[in-house]
């Protein structure tokens, strides 16, 4: 069965950075697409970032480009989100997500096959 544990998450101040990493067991990582997502309290899920099998196409939302890159180590099982200058606005649980559609880098939840439990990040002002 193909599990997903995130972890990095935490509180941090307005401007700061974190990383997030999300490591998968189970599966054949190198096949799956990776995605991140979060969701924020009374809002619904959205999409965060994404990356290919091969780590060569990227996707991200508008408004994490240029502050967010998602990265990914198929030798060691594991995708990253490496958030910078972090604004109170990026608060929210953030979900790591694997598809077997191992090209997808889109934003369609439905897409991916398996989620893990989430990490929360708390951005303070």
């Amino acid at each position: 069965q193909v599990q997903l544990v995130e972890s990095g998450g935490g509180l941090v101040q307005a401007g700061g950075s974190l990383r997030l990493s999300c490591e998968v067991s189970g599966g054949t990582f190198s096949r799956y697409a990776m995605g991140w997502f979060r969701q924020a309290p009374g809002k619904e899920r959205e999409f965060v970032a994404a990356i290919s099998w091969s780590g060569r196409d990227t996707d991200y939302t508008n408004s994490v480009k240029g502050r967010f890159t998602i990265s990914r180590d198929n030798a060691k099982n594991t995708v990253y989100l490496q958030m910078n200058s972090l604004k109170p606005e990026d608060t929210a649980v953030y979900y790591c997500a694997a598809s077997r559609a191992i090209y997808y880098t889109g934003s369609y939840y439905l897409k991916y096959d398996y989620w893990g439990q989430g990490t929360q990040v708390t951005v303070s002002s």
